[in-house]
């Protein structure tokens, strides 16, 4: 079983996330926000604790516009959960990792 984070792009977003047979958690981050990497650690724990149950795939904005327009991402950090190549749920804003846990565990 792969654990850790995912790298996406553009072209991978498909594959990695809206046919992903685990529910997704899609952090859209870039590499000038700061709150992006304060979540980081709190993300790559989180990966490792749900490994199997949910997989978390990073987006970085600056390269993958087409996905962040897509999904109409104005502000970073953004979070959705996708199940079944559907969004269902977005946090957007850095968080505790109380939080980002109650967000997963309420949603997948």
């Amino acid at each position: 079983m792969m654990t850790g984070i995912v790298n996406t792009t553009d072209q991978d977003f498909k594959a990695d996330v809206l046919e992903s047979d685990v529910p997704v958690l899609v952090d859209f981050w870039a590499g000038w926000c700061a709150p992006c990497k304060a979540i980081a650690p709190v993300l790559e724990d989180l990966a490792n604790e749900y490994a199997g149950k949910l997989k978390i795939v990073k987006v970085d904005v600056t390269s993958c516009e087409d996905t962040a327009v897509q999904y109409n991402i104005r502000n970073i950090p953004a979070l959705l959960i996708f199940k079944d190549g559907q969004a269902v749920a977005q946090q957007v804003g850095a968080q505790p990792r109380s939080k980002l846990a109650a967000f997963i565990d309420q949603n997948i």
